[in-house]
């Protein structure tokens, strides 16, 4: 599940990297995104064995919530099995980190998550998007990357498409020894 906000205008935005990680996992897997109601878009998939659903939620970042409880929901999928796609603003751009649980560490998106289904327990994929000393958050985040922000951001979205198939396949430590560094 990739946080973002849905809609043109929010495309390429810093909070938008979940977004950019599904559509990148899409079009190298070849999945196609369709409409899931409101304005969720899911994706289906099969690697190996192992069958997978792809979330862009169609609500605000903080409303995040909502739509993967739906899914979850919908699809009976334990929240202990899925993945949340989040950028993060105290890692360097580009850098990924998986982590198994934790709090939100004050992104909106991962809160509204935690507050709907009623726990931290399941993994993410971080991707770093910096910070800024001259803007506030809210501000900042709803920015576009400079070209070389852009560069290293793109290096840790593809980092983290191919990161999605060891977390399928329940490889996690693998995973985080492998992905938990500076991708350039």
């Amino acid at each position: 599940m990739g946080l973002g906000n849905p809609g043109p205008s929010y495309e390429t935005t810093r909070h938008n990297v979940g977004f950019w990680v599904i559509d990148t996992f899409c079009a190298e897997y070849k999945i196609s995104l369709v409409n899931a109601g409101g304005k969720n878009q899911i994706g289906r998939g099969v690697l190996g064995s192992i069958d997978f659903l792809l979330l862009k939620p169609g609500t605000y970042m903080n409303r995040s919530g909502s739509a993967v409880q739906k899914i979850l929901t919908d699809f009976n999928i334990s929240h202990t099995d899925m993945v949340v796609i989040q950028d993060d603003l105290d890692m360097a751009c580009g850098q990924i980190r998986i982590r198994t649980k934790g709090s939100a560490g004050g992104h909106r998106g991962v809160a509204s998550v935690i507050d709907t289904i009623g726990s931290d327990l399941f993994l993410r994929i971080k991707i770093g998007i910096g910070r800024s000393t001259q803007q506030s958050v809210v501000d900042y985040v709803l920015t576009s990357f400079s070209q070389e922000e852009r560069t290293e951001v793109q290096k840790g979205v593809d980092y983290a498409v191919s990161a999605i198939p060891w977390l399928l396949e329940g490889r996690v430590t693998e995973a985080m020894n492998r992905y938990n560094v500076r991708c350039n």
